[in-house]
């Protein structure tokens, strides 16, 4: 496994100054991180750049499922449901351990908004268009077998509910991970670089001027093609390019909140009505439920997306009212997050209505500008990207590049053949850790996040000699977060490389001085840097607990 670390910055820097690429990437989400491995993949030289850190944006904030996108049947979107359906299950085989089979059971309520008819008819077709096999296709259950399913359910209204399979996963963790094995197919990448400006010659742009926010320094990259795949701040840069016309973003934020699994226990995930005709989720994960998601325009701070007490309010009454023996409050709700969905404006149509499809724009000086999409469909995505870059650079240069080959690069290094073999790898971590006393749901922690990258941290971790055994585990991951996936601060490992702030937050609570000093330690960071640091970790934490 290569070193992927801040240590390697002032190479990296130094490479992004004296190498003219084939593409520069703007945006280190999941649709920049998939662009930027399905380019390299194929021989291109690639640069990828991130203002903050990596999946910091709508890539650590979705509802985080890989899924077949059964609402756009109700839109008629068969292509999309089609296309992000083919795409969970080669996700799936890629990372096994990271996209996790999720059964997903949907409630048939009295007035609700899918009958029985509509909800087997539309299933059925959701399976043949997915391609859904075996275990997975749907089922359709009584009243009883729902019940017995999912006892929460309210009995009184309850007609019945659809079975079916959807895939759990952490976005953040995907991104980096791809990002990682972007790296290793020799992508030069950065988290905290800005792009302020682009570089012209001959009215096209052939590079970016950037800032490096951690030392202040400004500097050049030189590319032949420029990417602009900046999610939320797509149209901030067609702007400095003087090309927003035409076509533009329009954002809406999507809340989730997370409370202790006792205080909601599903036994699966729950797609359910809600009464003003929306529908959201309830997704047990480990230790905790959450739930989601809200869906209102936005056009506030693109840097500061906050979760309301309106927002929580609405959330929490929709659960509520669909799970009549649970009584949720706002002191329950342990953490949450707020996200933006960069979806395409069209005139006329509600936020629920907007597609969720991708496009690519081309400005007049050749900047290639992609937004909207789906986090299931990052690796159609970058192939859509990555065949029009090589097809410019064909005609332009005279020089062919490689056909797609993302659906065969497993994520992670070596990864599992099938979930099976995930569970007995699961079994045997637990095994391990098991003596001394760590839990089942910690063993899981661990393989859904690292993989089998597991074994290095627990070989780091056998190293220390503390007493504390989960002070030994947090001492072993931020090494690894440090050494293999360019971690720069304790916000970065508590927010997206593990998301304990969002689903373990008294770990958080617990452990955020010991992080800081491991950090100040590796880094050797003065005084003013740490107070730094350690004020913008207790700032997530408030956002993430607090209603504004």
């Amino acid at each position: 496994m290569k070193n992927f670390s801040f240590f390697e910055r002032n190479q990296l820097i130094s490479d992004f100054k004296n190498t003219e690429f084939d593409v520069l990437i703007i945006g280190g989400g999941i649709t920049g991180a998939g662009i930027a491995l399905d380019a390299a993949s194929r021989g291109m030289k690639v640069a990828l750049i991130e203002k903050n850190d990596f999946a910091s944006g709508t890539s650590s904030k979705s509802t985080k499922l890989i899924h077949g996108g059964l609402r756009y049947l109700r839109q008629f979107d068969f292509w999309l449901v089609k296309e992000v359906g083919t795409e969970r299950a080669i996700v799936h085989k890629l990372a096994p351990h990271l996209v996790v089979p999720e059964k997903m059971i949907l409630p048939l309520i009295e007035g609700g908004t899918y009958g029985s008819w509509l909800t087997s008819v539309g299933l059925k077709v959701y399976d043949i268009l997915a391609s859904v096999e075996g275990e997975d296709k749907r089922k359709m259950l009584s009243k009883k077998e729902a019940l017995e399913k999912e006892p929460l359910l309210p009995e009184s209204i309850l007609n019945g509910a659809g079975f079916y399979a959807e895939y759990r996963t952490d976005d953040a963790r995907l991104t980096i991970e791809i990002i990682k094995t972007a790296f290793n197919y020799k992508a030069k990448m950065l988290n905290y670089i800005a792009a302020n400006d682009f570089i012209y010659e001959e009215n096209r742009v052939v590079g970016a001027k950037v800032l490096d926010v951690i030392s202040g320094e400004y500097f050049q990259i030189k590319s032949k093609y420029v990417v602009n795949a900046a999610g939320p701040w797509v149209d901030e840069l067609r702007q400095i390019n003087h090309s927003k016309i035409g076509k533009r973003l329009h954002l809406t934020k999507g809340v989730h909140l997370v409370v202790p699994f006792e205080k909601l226990p599903v036994k699966q995930a729950v797609y359910f009505d809600i009464p003003d005709g929306r529908m959201m989720f309830a997704i047990p994960r480990g230790k905790v439920t959450y739930f989601g998601t809200t869906d209102t325009n936005y056009q506030e701070n693109k840097d500061a997306v906050n979760t309301n007490i309106v927002d929580a309010t609405y959330l929490i009454s929709a659960v509520n009212n669909m799970f009549p023996k649970i009584h949720i409050t706002l002191d329950d709700i342990q953490s949450s997050w707020a996200g933006l969905r960069p979806l395409i404006h069209e005139e006329g149509k509600s936020t629920s209505e907007l597609s969720r499809k991708d496009e690519i724009f081309v400005s007049e000086t050749e900047l290639i500008s992609i937004a909207g999409g789906k986090l299931t469909g990052y690796r159609k995505m970058a192939e859509r990207v990555v065949d029009l870059v090589a097809k410019k650079y064909e005609k332009r240069f005279d020089k062919k590049f490689d056909a797609i080959k993302t659906e065969k690069i497993t994520l992670c290094g070596e990864t599992f053949k099938n979930i099976e073999e995930v569970k007995s790898y699961t079994d045997a971590i637990y095994n391990r850790i098991n003596e001394v006393d760590f839990s089942q749901k910690d063993a899981e922690y661990l393989v859904h996040n690292y993989g089998k990258q597991t074994d290095v941290i627990l070989k780091k971790f056998d190293e220390f000699m503390d007493e504390n055994q989960e002070e030994k585990l947090i001492k072993a991951e931020v090494w690894f977060a440090i050494n293999y996936e360019m971690d720069c601060n304790p916000t970065d490992f508590f927010m997206r490389r593990t998301g304990r702030l969002f689903f373990d937050m008294p770990s958080v609570i617990l452990y955020k001085n010991l992080v800081v000093q491991l950090f100040k330690e590796q880094f050797l960071w003065d005084e003013k840097t740490t107070e730094m640091h350690e004020s913008e970790l207790e700032n997530q934490i408030k956002l993430a607990t607090n209603f504004f």
